[in-house]
């Protein structure tokens, strides 16, 4: 039986290394787009491992907005799934570099799109959809879901908005298996510490090994609905091998906030953050996202997907990673 060819963009980060694991365990073939870095060590970093451990790992430099090398991938991988995870993922960081996260986000995903639909129209294609483009938009029961209005509060919202549209337009007028996946925040060990999730983790560890004294944050009172990245990248494989192109939202439907994360993972070291926790003007958005909390009953309901981890066996995971770890 020939194996399933996926193609993932964004594969050295935390979900592209989760996804290519899961492909991998359930006999893909997985092809991989890596950005070229001037530290070459950093850009496979999270995925190095799966290179000894499997054959059926191949990996190409490319880029969103560099629309030859998605032509000579898709030419040369023909491949049956696309997963598109590549992005400019960080939204505070967003506010700084607007241009090149709109470029990335949003037309990045056109190119991506223009690819399938000329090269491989046959196969089927994941959008990676963010919770961030409801913005400050709830629904009256609280939870955010498919209908909600979308208005973005930051340059990387605004950016997902317009690749969600673009997928649904593209799945609409040509007929295509294009799907989005609206996954709201998803963490792990991968996760990189510059999001607050592992900097908490993180930094608590070294607040308690005594090598620092304190933890620079901004909003402590952003709620947000925070899964584990290995649940989610199931979802994605999920979504496509439904019978038919959808969207759906992936979430927990719990909503912690910035502080009660800090309270957790203080407290599981033993130590109370109210006397390391310091908040710093340079970590604030120009505009906050108070709250997001989503409805993925559809996705647990159609799919049959429900997440292994819990908010807590998540942070036990994150802090165990780090205390192992030698760091400074």
């Amino acid at each position: 039986m020939t194996k399933k060819r996926a193609l993932v963009t964004g594969i050295g980060g935390q979900d592209g290394s989760y996804l290519a694991e899961y492909l991998l365990e359930n006999n893909y073939e997985v092809y991989g787009i890596l950005r070229r870095h001037s530290v070459a060590e950093n850009q496979n970093d999270r995925i190095k491992h799966l290179y000894e451990l499997s054959k059926d790992i191949n990996g190409f430099y490319g880029d969103l907005l560099d629309i030859p090398s998605l032509y000579r991938i898709f030419n040369e991988v023909k491949p049956h799934e696309i997963y598109n995870l590549a992005a400019m993922s960080h939204v505070r960081i967003s506010f700084d570099m607007p241009s090149f996260t709109i470029q990335t986000n949003a037309l990045g995903v056109l190119n991506m799109l223009e690819a399938y639909k000329t090269i491989v129209p046959k196969a089927k294609f994941y959008q990676a959809s963010s919770s961030e483009m409801f913005g400050n938009s709830i629904d009256e029961d609280g939870y955010q879901r498919l209908t909600t209005p979308m208005n973005p509060v930051s340059p990387y919202g605004c950016a997902k908005v317009l690749g969600y549209n673009l997928v649904r337009h593209y799945r609409h007028a040509y007929g295509l298996f294009a799907c989005n996946g609206i996954l709201f925040n998803h963490e792990s060990p991968r996760r990189g510490t510059n999001f607050v999730t592992n900097k908490v983790v993180k930094t608590a560890v070294q607040i308690k090994k005594g090598v620092k004294n304190k933890l620079e944050l901004g909003n402590l009172d952003s709620y947000r609905d925070w899964g584990h990245s290995k649940d989610y990248v199931r979802a994605m494989n999920m979504i496509l091998n439904h019978d038919s192109a959808d969207d759906f939202v992936v979430a927990t439907g719990e909503a912690h906030s910035v502080r009660d994360l800090c309270e957790i993972v203080f407290s599981k070291l033993e130590m109370d953050y109210r006397d390391y926790v310091v908040q710093n003007k340079k970590y604030m958005r120009p505009e906050e996202l108070k709250y997001l909390k989503g409805d993925s009953s559809r996705v647990r309901k159609i799919l049959g997907w429900q997440p292994d981890y819990t908010f807590e066996s998540m942070i036990d995971e994150m802090i165990s990673y780090w205390w192992e770890r030698r760091i400074m």
